[in-house]
């Protein structure tokens, strides 16, 4: 992520507030989503390690599974299925994991296109990074911010990719609450 970003709200709805940045020298721009869970920081972590119902909560998701663990770094392998007309893609990626004093968590994520050869029919994304920020709040909620830059690789008209920028974060950041608030302890 750059210092040179500069984000525009495109969206807010149901407490989720989607921004857009522009990135210069792409044709497709990068998101940030940002919402407020009634979830602690553990609860959403172990939501995104199961990776059986991360894929379940992550926009487009159609497999996830671990390739290998060391450390605070991990590498998955992703699938994703988007609305026709797009074509199925696939990634690998290297997660890195920060926590903080204050019970927080940074987690960046990096594409490693050449981790894995190639699978047949699938169009393997060369290039994404991102990050996940829980940030815990003082009522016992955390904030989630989750913010993404992608190339997709393969044909995939501009205007077709930003319109997925919106609905991403959104989707994911929607049905991750729903999911984390149902998990949650009751704070009082």
């Amino acid at each position: 992520m750059s210092a040179q970003e500069r984000w525009r709200l495109s969206r807010e709805e149901d407490g989720i507030r989607v921004y857009l940045s522009p990135v210069p020298g792409s044709q497709y721009q990068s998101y940030r989503g940002v919402v407020d869970i009634r979830a602690n920081v553990q609860t959403l972590v172990d939501l995104q390690e199961n990776l059986r119902v991360a894929c379940k909560w992550l926009y487009a998701c159609a497999e996830l599974r671990l390739l290998k663990a060391s450390g605070d770094d991990v590498w998955l392998y992703m699938r994703t299925e988007l609305p026709w007309p797009t074509q199925p893609r696939d990634m690998v990626l290297r997660v890195t994991t920060q926590h903080s004093d204050d019970g927080g968590l940074l987690r960046r994520i990096q594409a490693v296109p050449d981790y894995l050869p190639p699978v047949p029919g699938q169009i393997r994304v060369p290039m994404l990074a991102g990050i996940w920020q829980l940030a815990p709040l003082p009522d016992g909620r955390t904030r989630v911010t989750y913010q993404m830059r992608a190339e997709p690789g393969g044909s995939v008209p501009s205007w077709l990719a930003n319109s997925f920028v919106v609905d991403a974060p959104l989707d994911t950041l929607r049905t991750l609450r729903a999911v984390a608030e149902r998990q949650a302890p009751r704070t009082p």
